[in-house]
């Protein structure tokens, strides 16, 4: 009997709305697969117009009240998520490796990354102070403080199902916002596993909703009138069609996008150093990594004993089932894993040279999986759509570059300024390099440079829309409005009528 009809019918995943979850009985559905086997193992409902006005209209009523909820009882509701969290975060990354393929240990590097935030944004009441000014002019004081906007759209990418909404929801949540979620439709259990976190945590219901769906879900929160804020990480096409959209709609809009990070390889680095990292910022999660490198620009003459020493290192990767202890998983869907592999053939025809080809990978797992393994391509010319487009998967181009200028110029040049690296031991070359190079995060010595929760992520160019950065301050400021009160209290003598200008004195 065949695998497909002994199996157990698909799950279903609904919405979470208003506390609880809801299935429309009517509703379209998407196919959700495990990546390791090649089988679908649920349905996703998808959202109509409708469905996003009951998650808008359950976070408009519910915003009242947690915004008017104390600091100290809102810390409680967020300090009870973040330990129910903490001891049960092997339950959520066994979620994200069967939906995404991501093997455990990476899933478990993720939740760390996002309760990083959390923890960050756990220290709100000091992060949303006032300040004040006493006696401005004669007896008039101003003070001011920050207040939430309301309700929050969060669309997050496929990539990191828990780390990318925890972004910008233990902020929202922090500032006194209630939030709708739409996860990727590709592995949307986490969030719904945060959800019902959240609502055990004691989070009150409204307050965080999570909705699935395609383009008329998001299209739905872009214009919903009721929709204060979008936050949205994915690719820069679409990234900037929802700039345009929210903003179009009145809405504050910060939208993340796509990236083509390089590594810039001076002649004294640490070639040892530079291999391992380059190895392991191309392949973890397979390179579906808005922030892993994809290019190492090698300033001559280091390219062949570099490109040796990867090739050495890539010979040990063990690519399977996530849940074997492999090295690297599968890609998120076959459509995707094909996409990818597509680019192997175009670095052929481009003249470029296939040092490692993972298409021929034979995976530890189950054959039918969306495999494709560790790849290696060198001599790439810039004029490759290799090197120019974001590719989003486990796929290594090697640029040469015969100086330092050159190998600046080749990264500035590019639409991306999402992240980018040198490897160096020279203090100087590296400070000139974070003067000079156009992108927004930078690693010295570092290959994926992302931003510990206190600072703020993202990048310039095509790989930002929106004015404000996720988490950290800049989070706080995207979540929040300032009002500035200025207050006089009348004595006795309150000084008459006066038609002038009021100006201090």
């Amino acid at each position: 009997m065949s695998e497909s009809a002994t199996a157990a019918p698909p799950e279903r995943i609904p919405h979470w709305i208003d506390g609880s979850p809801f299935d429309p009985v009517d509703a379209r559905l998407g196919p959700v697969y495990d990546p390791a086997l090649g089988v679908r193992t649920a349905s996703v409902v998808f959202a109509t117009p409708g469905h996003v006005d009951r998650a808008v209209a359950a976070a408009t009523r519910a915003f009242p009240a947690w915004r008017d909820l104390s600091m100290a009882r809102r810390q409680v509701v967020l300090f009870r998520f973040r330990e129910l969290l903490n001891d049960r975060k092997d339950e959520l990354a066994a979620i994200i490796t069967g939906q995404h393929g991501k093997v455990l240990s990476d899933a478990l590097g993720e939740i760390a990354r996002g309760q990083e935030v959390l923890e960050f944004a756990l220290g709100f009441p000091e992060i949303l102070k006032g300040a004040f000014s006493r006696n401005v002019s004669s007896g008039v004081d101003v003070h001011s403080f920050r207040e939430p906007v309301g309700v929050t759209a969060v669309i997050s990418p496929f990539n990191f199902p828990a780390m990318v909404p925890m972004w910008f929801f233990p902020v929202a949540l922090a500032a006194g916002n209630t939030v709708v979620l739409k996860p990727s439709e590709k592995d949307p259990s986490a969030a719904m596993w945060l959800a019902a976190l959240l609502t055990e945590a004691g989070l009150p219901d409204g307050v965080f909703n999570v909705v699935h769906g395609d383009k008329t879900a998001v299209d739905a929160l872009l214009e919903h009138p009721d929709v204060a804020s979008v936050s949205f990480v994915g690719s820069t096409p679409i990234a900037s069609y929802i700039y345009e959209a929210a903003a179009r709609a009145g809405k504050r809009v910060q939208a993340l996008g796509g990236a083509k990070n390089h590594m810039l390889v001076l002649p004294d680095a640490d070639l040892d150093l530079v291999a391992d990292a380059a190895v392991n910022a191309g392949f973890g999660s397979a390179g579906e990594r808005c922030m892993a490198v994809s290019v190492v620009v090698a300033v001559e003459p280091v390219a062949d004993t570099l490109v040796a020493k990867i090739t050495e290192r890539m010979a040990g990767l063990r690519t399977g089932d996530g849940r074997r202890g492999c090295d690297m998983g599968p890609l998120v869907t076959r459509e995707h894993r094909d996409k990818v592999a597509s680019f192997i053939d175009l670095a052929h025809r481009d003249g470029a040279v296939v040092v490692v080809d993972g298409r021929s990978v034979v995976p530890d797992g189950v054959p039918g999986g969306f495999w494709l393994g560790p790849t290696l391509i060198d001599r790439v010319p810039s004029t490759s759509k290799v090197y120019t487009e974001e590719i989003f998967g486990p796929v290594l181009s090697v640029v040469r570059v015969a100086s330092y200028e050159e190998g600046v110029d080749l990264i500035n040049s590019g639409a991306f300024g999402n992240g980018t690296a040198i490897f160096t031991n020279d203090g100087g070359a590296a400070r000139r390099f974070q003067n000079e190079v156009q992108v927004g995060m930078i690693g010295v010595n570092v290959p994926i440079p992302v931003p510990v929760a206190y600072h703020s992520f993202g990048g310039w160019k095509a790989s930002a829309f929106g004015d404000t950065k996720a988490y950290g301050t800049q989070g706080f400021h995207f979540f929040t409005r300032e009002k500035a009160v200025t207050t006089r209290w009348p004595g006795p003598d309150h000084g008459g009528i006066d038609l002038g200008f009021p100006s201090t004195g």
